[in-house]
């Protein structure tokens, strides 16, 4: 029960990571954007979970750098955010 589980969340994960990838394909996305990067932190968030349940080393260590990646995207848009005057 539990592998269906992470099966089930890791497609979310899946499904997210992509579909922020087809977005910005689509120049529906700005890459340095809130909705990007937060697409790719959750959607990798959730495949690490499953990964933890149904392991695999090389997918669990991309997942660790997607991880970073987004939050050092989401830390770039809020950096600039605050930077600019309302």
């Amino acid at each position: 029960m539990l592998s269906l589980i992470a099966d089930i969340v890791g497609m979310a994960g899946t499904c997210l990571v992509v579909g922020a990838f087809f977005l910005l394909q689509l120049n529906k996305a700005n890459p340095k954007g809130l909705l990007y990067n937060l697409m790719n932190l959750c959607g990798a968030l959730f495949l690490l979970f499953s990964l933890c349940i149904n392991f695999n080393l090389a997918s669990f260590v991309i997942e660790i750098f997607w991880i970073a990646a987004s939050l050092i995207g989401l830390y770039s848009y809020i950096k600039n955010n605050k930077q600019q005057p309302q």
